[in-house]
C-alpha cells in the first residue's frame, strides 16, 4: 500500500492524523508561509504523544530557499536538535542563487542529520533543472523528494512526477501540493508510492468575545478567528482509497 504523509501544524492535528490512519507526519508551524520549523515545545510534545513517524521541517523562515549564513546556522542547530530528540526524519531544502541545489550546505546538513531520513521538500519545485537535481539528491543520499512536479499543484505536475518516478535510482518521489481526496487516485494510477497532503479544513475560533478593529496580522484580509486543522474524515477516506487500490496495483 502507498504511504500517506499528512502535513500537521501542531500536536492536536498530529494526533488527529494518527488516529485517522496517517502513516507519517510532516510537522510544521505557520501554514500561511508554507511551513517553518516548529518550536522546541511543539517538537517535544509531538514526540511524546505520537507513535507514527514524525518528520519536522527545518526551515528558518518563509520566502525563498536561498539562505544566509545566519539562516544556515539556525538550520544546523535545528537539525541537530531534531536528531538528538530521536525523531526518525527531517524535511529540508536549500538552493543557491542560480536555482541549483546548494550542495555544500546540503552536504553539511546530511552529515549532521546522521540517521535521520531526509526529505528534500518543495524547494525542488523552484530549482532550474529537476533531472540534474534528482541526480544530485541521489548522490547526497536523501530518502525522498516532496514535489508538485514543478507546477502550481501536483495534478498539473503529473507528467514530471511520472518521469521522476521512472528515473529515480534512490529517493522516493512523493507527490504533494493540491493532493486531495478528489484526485488521490490519479497519483496512485501514476505509480507513486508516497502521497503528501494537508487534508485540512478551517475551524472556527471558540472565542465568544471578539475585539473589533484590532488585528495581530499584517495581512488585513486574514480572519484571526479561524485556524487550520486536519480533517479526520478526509484522512480516513484517503486511506480507504489507498487500501482498496493496493490489491489492484499489485
Amino acid at each position: 500500500m502507498a504511504t500517506l504523509e499528512i502535513c500537521c501544524f501542531g500536536a492536536e492535528c498530529a494526533l488527529v492524523a494518527e488516529r485517522a490512519g496517517a502513516d507519517r507526519i510532516e510537522l510544521c508551524t505557520s501554514p500561511a508561509e508554507g511551513g517553518i520549523t516548529p518550536s522546541f515545545g511543539m517538537l517535544r510534545q509531538v514526540r511524546d504523544l505520537v507513535r507514527i513517524p514524525v518528520h519536522p521541517i527545518v526551515r528558518p523562515r518563509g520566502g525563498d530557499f536561498c539562505y544566509t549564513q545566519a539562516d544556515f546556522s539556525a538550520m544546523k542547530n535545528d537539525i541537530s536538535l531534531i536528531r538528538d530528540m530521536g525523531f526518525s526524519g527531517a524535511v529540508v531544502g536549500l538552493l543557491n542563487e542560480e536555482g541549483h541545489i546548494d550542495l555544500p550546505k546540503m552536504e553539511i546538513l546530511m552529515e549532521l542529520a546522521g540517521p535521520l531520513a531526509i526529505t528534500f521538500h518543495r524547494a525542488f519545485d523552484m530549482c532550474i533543472n529537476p533531472l540534474l537535481a534528482l541526480e544530485q539528491l541521489t548522490q547526497l543520499g536523501v530518502a525522498r523528494i516532496l514535489t508538485s512536479g514543478q507546477q502550481a499543484n501536483a495534478e498539473l505536475g503529473l507528467p514530471l512526477l511520472r518521469t521522476l518516478n521512472e528515473k529515480t535510482q534512490g529517493p522516493i518521489i512523493m507527490a504533494g501540493a493540491g493532493v486531495r481526496l478528489s484526485n488521490i487516485q490519479k497519483f496512485l494510477d501514476a505509480g507513486l508510492k508516497e502521497i503528501h497532503s494537508s487534508a485540512g479544513k478551517v475551524a472556527p475560533s471558540t472565542m465568544i468575545y471578539r475585539k473589533a478593529g484590532v488585528t495581530m496580522s499584517s495581512d488585513s484580509e486574514v480572519d484571526e478567528f479561524t485556524h487550520y486543522c486536519v480533517d479526520e474524515d478526509t484522512v480516513e477516506a484517503m486511506k480507504d482509497i489507498m487500501s482498496i487500490y493496493a490489491p489492484l496495483a499489485s
